[in-house]
This record gives structure tokens, sequence and C-alpha cells, in this order.
């Protein structure tokens, strides 16, 4: 009985549609990150890696609510701004981002699943960064 349930589990992740109901993937840069960070503290308030889908995840939105500005690739966001890129290509995109540590934010664009097997893998990967 647990055998039936788990294939057909599978059956339709891999085969049932995948939807979204927003294209957005939205992360905000919270008020106060610049002085915690003069200040000495160390904050991960973006992640290095965002991980986007062509046609269904595929327009990062940054909010800029800091009191200074931030720099994202080559835009300049002031305090309030936000910015929005759509993606159209699947591929690796290495960013300037002033919100991290590092100075630098990774991008990741994987094509629209289409198959049964790539369904499942994407599922499977959703589930998994949902986790944690």
């Amino acid at each position: 009985m647990l055998a039936v349930g788990a294939a057909a589990v599978t059956l339709w992740a891999a085969f049932a549609p995948i939807r979204s109901a927003s294209r957005d993937v939205v992360f905000e840069i919270p008020r106060g990150t610049w002085a915690r960070r003069m200040a000495g503290n160390k904050l991960e308030i973006l992640p290095s890696q965002i991980r986007l889908t062509l046609g269904l995840s595929d327009i990062l939105v940054l909010r800029n609510q800091d009191d200074v500005p931030q720099v994202f690739g080559p835009t300049l966001m002031m305090p309030g701004q936000s910015f929005r890129l759509p993606f159209a290509v699947a591929s690796e995109y290495q960013f300037a981002c002033t919100a991290h540590a590092s100075g630098q934010m990774t991008v990741i664009v994987d094509p629209r699943p289409e198959t049964a097997w790539t369904r499942l893998i994407w599922r499977l990967r959703a589930a998994k960064e949902h986790i944690g």
C-alpha cells in the first residue's frame, strides 16, 4: 500500500503541469543593513546564490529598504527603490552586489522543466530548498 502511494506521488510529480502564482522572486535589503555591517556585524541578508526557472519564477525583484544606496550589477538602487530584472536565457549570471559581504551574487536560471523527468527533478530540488 505504501509503495502504491509513493508511486502515485512520483507519477504526479513527473506528469502534473507546474504552475506559478507569480513569476517574481522578491528579496529585500532591510533597513539598517549598511550600518550593521559597518559596526562589524556579519550579515547574510540575501543568499549568495539565487535559483530561478524560466517561465515560472524568472523575474528577480530586489527592494532596497536600507538607508543607503545599494549596487546590484550596473544598477544603483536608492533607498526605497526596487529593481526588476527579468531573465530570458537559462544560464549562470554573476553580479556585483553591495548587500553581500563577498560583494557578489550568483543567479542561476534553469530552463523550464518540460519533460516528466525534468519536472520531477525540479520539484525535488524545490522541496529540498524549501525544507532547508
